[in-house]
C-alpha cells in the first residue's frame, strides 16, 4: 500500500485537442468574449492548489491561446493520443511520463475539462479539500444526481425491449415505480476529477480501484456537448443565473502574442 505524502503536490490538466465535431472549435469557442478554455485555466490558477497548469492539446493554435491565458503547453500531444476515441489514459500517461522524464514530478493530478465553464476555483478547492480528508482512496470524480433514473431505461432488439436494469424487485420492478421510491443514482460530469498519479503508472487507468465522489452544486456540472448545451450556456450566462470564473485581462486576439 502507497504511503500518502504529507502535502501532495498536484498538477491541474486542461485537455482540449482540436478535433470537435458536434461544435466545432468548441474549446476555443467564444462565450462572454473569452475562449471557452480560458475559464478552466482561469480557475485552475485562481484555485492555488496547482503547482503546474498545463494544458494537453494537439494544436498550435489551442496551444497560443492556452498560453495566454496562463497555462504551460511544454509540448504537444501526439495525434495518436488525439483522435475521437482516444481514451483519457493515453494522453495523460504521455504527459506525466514527459514531465517525469525532464524531472517534474507530482504526487496528483486533476483534469479540468474546458466543456464544464462553470467550474469556479472554489469547487476545485473544495473538491481537494474533500480528496485530502479522506483515507484510502485512489481518486475524486465529479458526480450528480441523475435527472432520467437508470431504472426506467430500456435495451431495445426489434420489437421487444428489457429493462437496462433487470434485477429488480418483481414485486414492484423498477421501471413502473415512482421516481422518489428508487434509490439515488448519480452520474459523473465533466467538471473535474483528481487521482493519485501513482493509478497511472501502476493500474494503468486514470480513476484506479477505489473513487469517491464529489457531488458538483448548481451548474458546476454543466457540461457543453453539443449546440443545446452552448445555446443554454450563453442564456445562463446572459441570465446572471450561472457565473462563470474571473478573466482580468483583454480577450485574446490572433496576433496578440
Amino acid at each position: 500500500m502507497s504511503i500518502r505524502p504529507t502535502k501532495p503536490t498536484v498538477i491541474g490538466f486542461v485537455p482540449a485537442r482540436s478535433g470537435s465535431k458536434r461544435v466545432p472549435g468548441k474549446n476555443i469557442r467564444l462565450l462572454s468574449g473569452h475562449p471557452l478554455i480560458a475559464y478552466s485555466v482561469a480557475a485552475a490558477r485562481e484555485s492555488g492548489i496547482f503547482s503546474a497548469v498545463i494544458a494537453s492539446t494537439d494544436s498550435e493554435k489551442y496551444a497560443d491561446i492556452a498560453r495566454y491565458y496562463g497555462a504551460e503547453v511544454p509540448f504537444l500531444r501526439p495525434e495518436a493520443f488525439a483522435g475521437e476515441f482516444s481514451p483519457d489514459i493515453e494522453w495523460v500517461k504521455y504527459t506525466l511520463t514527459r514531465l517525469r522524464d525532464e524531472g517534474r514530478h507530482f504526487d496528483c493530478f486533476s483534469i479540468l475539462r474546458p466543456t464544464s465553464p462553470f467550474r469556479l476555483a472554489a469547487t476545485i478547492r473544495r473538491a481537494w479539500s474533500e480528496l485530502l480528508a479522506e483515507q484510502g482512496v485512489d481518486s475524486l470524480r465529479a458526480v450528480e444526481k441523475c435527472k432520467q433514473h437508470p431504472g426506467k431505461m430500456w435495451v431495445v432488439r426489434g420489437k421487444r425491449m428489457t429493462p437496462l436494469l433487470p434485477l429488480t424487485p418483481a414485486e414492484q420492478p423498477w421501471h413502473s415505480s415512482q421516481y422518489q421510491s428508487l434509490p439515488e443514482v448519480y452520474v459523473q460530469n465533466a467538471s473535474l476529477e483528481i487521482a493519485f498519479t501513482r493509478v497511472v503508472f501502476e493500474l494503468g487507468t486514470i480513476a484506479g480501484n477505489v473513487q469517491m465522489p464529489f457531488i458538483t452544486q448548481g451548474y458546476e456540472g454543466w457540461d457543453i456537448n453539443d449546440r443545446w448545451d452552448w445555446e443554454m450556456a450563453q442564456g445562463l450566462v446572459a441570465s446572471g443565473e450561472a457565473r462563470l470564473p474571473p478573466i482580468n485581462m483583454e480577450p485574446y486576439i490572433s496576433g496578440t502574442l
